[in-house]
């Protein structure tokens, strides 16, 4: 009866070790990083699309297609219909423009979207490379100040809190999904996004904007126009492995 009882886990543990195997197989098929696509950006908490028009202009000046996409209502609703509508997006501009893939630039929040988009939808079969700037994507004590003292706070607020489900989902595991290569810029000067190693993620080049220009000041809501990040676009999103730029205007 042992015998029979033991056989019986070591069957249910077999089958189940090849469903995983299997899942993990078939859940992405990374593009080929030697063709960059069109480049999604993707604005932070609230919405706002004309912060993204400094990156938006250095990509277009570089010869790459850039589309802002373009908030669901006013950008403070929840992330992962924000997430659902970039996938909408990436589909079409991948259609329009005959691409295989996408590289997708997150900016603040935007950049938590760009991972739920990955672990969630099919963007680790869709994106090339994701690059978050001044993300939260580890929560920010902000957020968690407007919901104790601000009498509450719109869902997407809810959602950056340190260790909210969403984010304690999110986190769990690889931080950086099979699919697309992962950077991301922060600020030592950011009181957004706070603590500020909150906008790192393991598995990804973490750039640190004073790594670059020691004496930067810049705050979070600069972070778009700021050179050291407009380099950034050269040094991660081109044909070439990504790295930190090694020059920027001071």
């Amino acid at each position: 009866m042992v015998g029979l009882v033991i056989a019986l886990v070591l069957l249910i543990m077999t089958a189940v070790g090849i469903s995983v195997v299997q899942l993990i197989a078939g859940s992405s098929h990374p593009v080929s990083q030697e063709d960059p696509g069109p480049v999604l950006l993707v604005p932070g908490y609230g919405g706002n699309v004309q912060s993204l028009e400094p990156l938006a202009a250095a990509l277009r000046s570089a010869g790459r297609n850039a589309v802002i996409v373009d908030p669901v209502g006013d950008g403070t609703g929840d992330l992962r219909t924000q997430a659902e509508h970039l996938g909408e997006v990436a589909d079409r501009v991948r259609e329009d423009a005959g691409a295989a893939s996408v590289d997708v630039v997150g900016y603040s929040a935007g950049g938590v979207v760009a991972r739920l988009w990955v672990r969630d939808g099919d963007g680790g079969e869709v994106a090339r490379r994701v690059l978050t700037i001044g993300s939260p994507q580890h929560g920010t004590s902000q957020a968690a100040f407007g919901a104790e003292f601000a009498g509450g706070c719109p869902t997407a607020c809810e959602q950056l809190i340190p260790d909210s489900d969403l984010l304690r989902r999110l986190n769990a595991g690889d931080e950086t999904p099979v699919g697309p290569l992962w950077a991301t810029v922060r600020s030592t000067t950011d009181q957004v996004v706070t603590p500020i190693d909150s906008a790192a993620l393991s598995g990804a080049l973490n750039i640190v904007v004073q790594e670059v220009c020691p004496d930067s000041t810049v705050a979070h809501g600069d972070l778009p126009q700021n050179p050291v990040v407009l380099a950034t676009l050269d040094t991660v999103l081109g044909a070439t492995p990504p790295q930190a730029p090694s020059l920027a205007r001071c």
